[in-house]
């Protein structure tokens, strides 16, 4: 049976989007193996090589300039990386310190740093690639065309240098990480509540009545709650003519040893049946944004606590999480609530009962306290 998009394809969806090892290394391999493939290109058609200037290499047949320059360029490139990489470290330790430590996930998705650390580490695998294929024996060869690609390359990371010191300067500023966080929330409000707010209220539908939930199915491995394939969980209860209920919400812990899906009529399921009710659930050390909406709230609402804190009295800094909490309590207001957490198998009768995080149990508590901080005189 097709779904929408399998968990694994989602994950590696969601790794794409954050973090230092995806995105940068697809980037370094595809430079890589354009280097290699430039240079055989070379090295097969003689001919391709022409188009490059006299003036910029006098000689086309001396592998020793082309062995200098790539060789100069990689050795170079691999400096600058270490100065980007301290950069990154002093800006992950300067944030985490002074705004929260759940927003380094936020930098980790940032794609300019993503894109910095790949066209720098692809640099250098493209004058690795190219640099086998400059020699003197048994026949000189010098690619002159992949040694200009190069060369253009260094230029690119020398502009892409300065760009990224700039963004660098910008993204620590309090103001573009709050509104960075409260977009990505938004974003997860899209998806997880697409529709709009109805004008008159939906008739709520209970969950059918069982007699009892007597099969009790544990987590294979303790964490939070990050995702939930809905539809699958759906296909799987028609199938098996069983109905399921999840002991917790998105975002939640779930501890070794405690149920996390109360089956009925639980004995129908087969143990293929099982194994994939628990490939459904995605679960991980940190709450991620995937579907966790409680979590990009949670995010702004730290940086505003510490920020009306006794020791950094900063209720400026205050007030912008005020405002880009109303930004996303806003939007939220405005979607209908949360239609897909409770999955219906058929009509009037739920299958699936999920638990749903309500309007009233978001931390609006602790944006009435940031009010109040913020209105309090500095000490």
């Amino acid at each position: 049976m097709n779904y929408r998009l399998p968990l694994w394809m989602r994950h590696i969806r969601y790794k794409l989007r954050g973090g230092f090892l995806v995105r940068p290394l697809t980037i370094a391999l595809a430079l890589g193996a354009a280097g290699a493939l430039l240079s055989w290109i070379e090295e097969t058609f003689p001919g391709f090589s022409d188009w490059v200037p006299r003036a910029l290499f006098p000689s086309h047949a001396d592998p020793q300039v082309a062995q200098i320059i790539l060789a100069g360029i990689a050795a170079s490139i691999m400096t600058v990386v270490s100065i980007v990489f301290a950069i990154l470290l002093m800006t992950l330790t300067l944030a985490s310190m002074q705004f929260s430590p759940r927003i380094i996930v936020s930098f980790a998705r940032d794609r300019v740093t993503q894109w910095t650390l790949g066209v720098f580490l692809g640099t250098f695998s493209y004058c690795m690639a190219a640099l086998p294929a400059a020699r003197s024996a048994p026949q000189p060869f010098s690619p002159v065309a992949t040694v200009s690609g190069a060369m253009v390359l260094a230029l690119c990371c020398v502009a892409w240098l300065l760009f990224f010191i700039h963004h660098i300067s910008q993204a620590i500023s309090v103001s573009h990480i709050v509104d960075r966080i409260a977009s990505e929330t938004e974003t997860v409000i899209d998806e997880v509540a697409p529709d709009p707010r109805r004008k008159t209220a939906l008739e709520s539908v209970a969950p059918a009545q069982v007699d009892s939930w007597e099969t009790a199915l544990g987590a294979a491995k303790s964490g939070y709650l990050r995702y939930i394939d809905i539809a699958k969980l759906v296909d799987i209860s028609k199938e098996n003519r069983v109905k399921i209920r999840l002991t917790r919400r998105i975002g939640q812990f779930v501890p070794p040893d405690v149920p996390l899906m109360m089956v009925y009529k639980g004995a129908r399921l087969t143990p293929e049946a099982i194994a994939e009710l628990g490939e459904a659930i995605e679960i991980g050390p940190a709450r991620t944004l995937q579907q966790d909406v409680e979590f990009g709230i949670l995010q702004i609402v730290d940086i505003a606590l510490k920020a009306i804190s006794p020791a950094v009295n900063d209720p400026t800094t205050g007030v912008t999480c005020v405002d880009q909490l109303s930004r996303i309590l806003i939007r939220l207001a405005s979607r209908q609530q949360a239609i897909h957490l409770v999955a219906s198998a058929r009509r009037h009768r739920l299958d699936v009962v999920i638990p749903e995080i309500v309007r009233h149990q978001m931390p609006h508590g602790v944006v009435v306290l940031d009010h109040e901080a913020c209105r309090r005189p500095p000490v």
